[in-house]
């Protein structure tokens, strides 16, 4: 199980060149995809991401998909190497790539992401180059607080690329605000349109308790708990003030930083 092929979720869910774009945001709001594949018949044409999704307004919804997609920065062979794939999703970083047949058959077979790969990793005991999360936790971290409004979050998330963000109040962190809880809302969208002229707040959906991870545990255990919560980054905190009965989530902590899949990944990829 060291190629692609055996990675990759087949028979993935797109959408043709010519789908709505409303139809195409009910699917990245109600489904858990970052990204959907667009195709034409078999052929891969291109991707719509959440991030294209959510510049849409009502105003536009008469666009189709051909005219939101790009084109994507990273397109997988089936028969590519695992170690090939996860280097070329780390330099691009990006979370997943369609997978195609071959370079001379465009068509669509799969998606591969960083979390197929990580359960590759962990079903194959491959050991980490680095002990713990210690060592590959950005510092530099991004966040907003929990009174922000959610379109400054979103122009925040667009800016620096980050899918999710900690949210602080009183310098602790209490939750995190994802790409996706602001899709589900609809409030940047809306507040485009017209419909909002007190924007909500960072509070009103965020995820709290958040999940958290302190700075001594090994990167397996950090690779599991994104693997069994789905989420894409992790805050690093001390001095957790744990959930009774779940001992992965803080009602507050002092944050340090911040790991990705992506960093987790590249400890295990030389």
């Amino acid at each position: 199980m060291n190629n692609v092929k055996d990675v990759m979720t087949p028979n993935p869910v797109t959408v043709s060149v010519d789908t709505s774009a409303t139809k195409v945001r009910s699917i990245l709001r109600d489904e858990s995809f970052r990204c959907v594949p667009v195709v034409s018949g078999t052929r891969l044409e291109g991707i719509i991401t959440r991030g294209d999704i959510i510049k849409i307004t009502s105003t536009k919804s008469n666009l189709e998909a051909r005219g939101i997609m790009d084109r994507p920065k990273v397109i997988a062979r089936s028969d590519m190497d695992i170690t090939e794939i996860s280097k070329k999703l780390l330099k691009s970083d990006v979370v997943q790539a369609p997978v195609i047949k071959s370079e001379d058959n465009m068509s669509l077979v799969g998606v591969i992401s960083v979390v197929d790969i990580l359960k590759n990793v962990m079903e194959r005991k491959l050991k980490p180059l680095n002990q713990n999360v210690g060592e590959i936790t950005v510092k530099d971290v991004v966040i907003c607080h929990y009174d922000d409004p959610i379109t400054k979050v979103w122009y925040k998330m667009d800016d620096t690329g980050f899918s999710g963000l900690p949210v602080i109040k009183k310098k602790k962190i209490i939750g995190m605000i994802t790409r996706k809880d602001i899709i589900n809302s609809g409030n940047v969208r809306i507040s485009r349109e017209g419909g909002i002229k007190t924007p909500s707040k960072v509070e009103t959906i965020m995820k709290t308790p958040p999940i958290v991870i302190t700075p001594d545990k090994g990167i397996n255990e950090a690779a599991k708990m994104m693997i069994q919560f789905d989420i894409g980054r992790l805050p690093v905190v001390e001095n957790p003030i744990y959930i009774k009965n779940e001992p992965q989530r803080a009602r507050e902590a002092d944050l340090l930083g911040i790991v990705s899949r992506e960093d987790i990944l590249g400890s295990y990829i030389s």
